[in-house]
């Protein structure tokens, strides 16, 4: 009968676990939306953030740590 007690304390172990992951993921998706939402209120300046400081032309090498 040992091994069945075993069983049921890895079972728990999964379900705490699983508990946990769901925890974790509600959690970014609650950052994700306020993230979203604080994207959203910017004013649009009409600029891609990913672009600005590019200028036409051969781009400066990237400095590599």
């Amino acid at each position: 009968m040992a091994g069945h007690q075993r069983a049921t304390q890895e079972k728990r172990r999964r379900e705490r676990a699983k508990l946990q992951t769901r925890e974790e993921k509600a959690q970014n998706r609650q950052l994700r939306k306020e993230q979203k939402k604080l994207r959203d209120e910017q004013p649009d300046t009409g600029e891609d953030p990913d672009l600005i400081g590019i200028y036409h032309g051969p781009q400066p090498g990237q400095i590599i740590d």
